[in-house]
């Protein structure tokens, strides 16, 4: 058996948390960093091996490298602006331990505007040519809607502007910031703009402006959901399947919806066919089961509020408004590894301050 060990080598074990990845790591890093620092095959001899190791440890990370100075490495861990995987990115670096030669980022960090020049398909994205204004929304005042204005975009390079654009500002920004402190955007070119341009040197100081001002005005804010009403809502859907809606009534018609601007959707799917679209008695007594242990885990008092659930063809979609995304990242992920092999879980997780996901029911 040693024998057949030396022939065919000894298989590396499987990644199954933080610490294991690490451990693999370690026993590789000094080759690692002879392929970044000499920058020779990097893709084989580095990316190749890396990319199936996190993939063991989850799906949904993404990686940079390069030389962070003479002697050190740097490994940019990255959710490639992936909402729900920026907390497991966040914290696979935290658990990194100290290894000589070696920096290793969480997410794309910010840089500064003079380090950002971007150039793509023949053009160039930077601060010369690059701008912005911010536009002011009467019924969503809470809402930060910038459009970003690129000198030299016209109708036949729209699409690869778009992109330039949106790779600058991951670069400028950083990813975190990138992923979670815009509302909305809009790319236009200079002949479109409406409103006076503004250096996009200030876009910086203007988002954390106006994030100032939104924690200053629902600090502390808490909702306790005890004696709400909620309502039912019945439909019969164009292929004669039933659709069953149950909504927290009181939180939908709320003013200070913009408190939690993130959304939670998890969809459970199960086998409808033979109830036009309904789950059976024992599908339905595991669904609840499964919602109601959501519920305990991501309380009103901690800024996780349950809006309610939709149930129809074969799908039970359940609804939360979160005051932020980590926790119910990493909750409904392990929820989704538990019920692996009873139901077919996923789920996604996005800013929507106004809760706009939701007015259809408020319209029924």
């Amino acid at each position: 058996m040693n024998f057949l060990k030396k022939i065919f080598g000894k298989k590396d074990k499987p990644i199954q948390s933080y610490a294991d990845f690490w451990k693999w790591f370690q026993q590789h890093e000094k080759s690692f960093f002879k392929v970044v620092q000499q920058h020779e095959d990097v893709e084989e001899g580095f990316f190749n091996k890396l990319s199936p190791k996190l993939a063991e440890l989850k799906d949904g990370y993404f990686f940079l490298t390069g030389m962070y100075k003479d002697d050190m490495a740097e490994l940019v861990l990255t959710a490639d602006g992936a909402i729900r995987n920026i907390v497991f990115v966040e914290e696979l670096v935290q658990a990194a331990p100290p290894i000589a030669g070696w920096k290793f980022t969480a997410l794309k960090p910010a840089l500064t505007i003079d380090n950002v020049n971007i150039q793509m398909a023949g053009h160039q994205f930077n601060k010369d040519n690059i701008s912005f204004y911010a536009n002011e929304l009467a019924d969503y005042p809470d809402e930060i809607d910038i459009t970003i204005v690129h000198h030299d975009l016209t109708e036949a390079n729209k699409e690869q502007m778009v992109v330039g654009v949106y790779i600058f500002l991951d670069n400028y920004l950083g990813e975190l910031d990138f992923a979670t402190s815009i509302d909305n955007l809009t790319i236009i070119g200079k002949q479109e703009a409406q409103k006076e341009l503004v250096p996009i040197v200030k876009l910086k100081d203007f988002l954390i402006w106006r994030e100032k001002e939104f924690v200053e005005k629902y600090d502390g804010l808490r909702y306790n959901t005890d004696d709400d009403r909620y309502g039912i809502l019945e439909a019969q859907l164009k292929n004669g399947n039933a659709l069953i809606a149950v909504v927290n009534t009181d939180l939908l018609n709320w003013d200070s919806k913009a408190s939690h601007p993130w959304v939670l959707v998890v969809t459970i799917k199960y086998d409808g066919e033979q109830n036009r679209g309904m789950p059976d008695k024992e599908t339905m007594e595991l669904l609840n089961e499964i919602e109601d242990e959501m519920i305990v885990e991501l309380k009103d008092i901690d800024g996780y509020l349950n809006i309610g659930r939709q149930t129809a063809n074969g799908e039970r979609e359940i609804y939360f408004a979160c005051k932020d995304f980590r926790k119910p990242s990493k909750l409904i992920y392990e929820t989704q590894k538990k019920q692996a092999n009873k139901v077919e879980m996923t789920y996604d997780i996005y800013k929507d301050k106004y809760w706009q996901s939701f007015e259809r029911f408020n319209r029924n």
